[in-house]
């Protein structure tokens, strides 16, 4: 489960003809999130740092408050009923946490892997996003040198070309943690807990730190964001409209097409130092 990639043959066409080609591809699974027993959510991820993953998911989505809520986290690879492969991540969280995500579950109409698990209104869509802890400037410098690195820390893109990255960085840039997934949320989501495993719920040398995503910026990136008080969310990509207004609402400054030296602030501005 460590790897992220598999070897698949392909045929390539050209002018010449063709040619049977040994391809390394992103490898997608089916990964189930079991919280005391009952399934929550099922997302299509990557299976590496699953771990980390769930944890992350379970602060950001708020099923938990804080890491030490989580009592166990176990990863089970199954089959499945058609043959292909599924993993389980079994967790055991407070008997508190788990009375509310039952009660969550009972209005519960539909799940989607797109970072709203278990939602089923837009008033639970678009909640308030608690504000970001978070009260650092981040220098443009800093952003420019992060997003810089964050390629070189890609070991599963290298080899197969299709995984995001999510990446905190300290406030000088450099680059504390990264995780690859084909999932832009799910990065993050594995980002976050690698995160709070580390530090255990308190900040250490993540103060001042910030994220930095190779993708777009959507409204759950920020909520992601923010959720593990980074001062800045930078993103390679563009944003979209509900994302600027949440990081305002947030705390949260807001980066976008950070590349070739150059950068666009979107919200809390006054947070870049240029």
């Amino acid at each position: 489960m460590d790897g992220g990639s598999i070897h698949l043959q392909a045929r390539r066409l050209t002018a010449a003809g063709a040619e049977l080609r040994d391809e390394v591809v992103a490898e997608e699974v089916a990964v189930a999130l079991v919280y005391n027993g009952i399934s929550h959510a099922v997302m299509m991820a990557t299976p590496c740092d699953l771990e980390d993953f769930a944890r992350g998911f379970s602060l950001t989505e708020h099923i938990v408050e804080k890491p030490s809520e989580i009592y166990d986290i176990e990863v089970e690879d199954r089959g499945t009923a058609f043959g292909g492969r599924g993993i389980e991540v079994n967790l055991q969280i407070a008997n508190q946490r788990m009375a509310v995500l039952q009660e969550r579950r009972r209005s519960m109409s539909g799940r989607t892997g797109c970072g709203l698990c278990g939602v089923d209104s837009l008033e639970a869509a678009l909640r308030p996003v608690p504000a970001t802890r978070a009260t650092a400037t981040v220098s443009r410098a800093a952003i420019t040198r992060a997003m810089a690195a964050l390629p070189g820390e890609q070991r599963i893109n290298k080899d197969n070309g299709a995984t995001h990255a999510a990446g905190w960085a300290r406030a000088d840039g450099s680059l504390l943690l990264v995780r690859e997934d084909v999932g832009r949320h799910n990065a993050l989501d594995k980002l976050a807990g690698a995160l709070a495993k580390m530090d255990r719920g308190g900040p250490g040398e993540r103060d001042g730190g910030f994220v930095v995503v190779t993708s777009r910026c959507s409204y759950e990136m920020v909520q992601k964001a923010a959720a593990i008080d980074a001062a800045a969310i930078a993103a390679v990509s563009a944003p979209t409209s509900l994302a600027i207004a949440t990081a305002e609402q947030a705390g949260l400054a807001l980066v976008a097409f950070v590349r070739d030296n150059r950068l666009t602030v979107y919200a809390h501005g006054e947070r870049i130092e240029a």
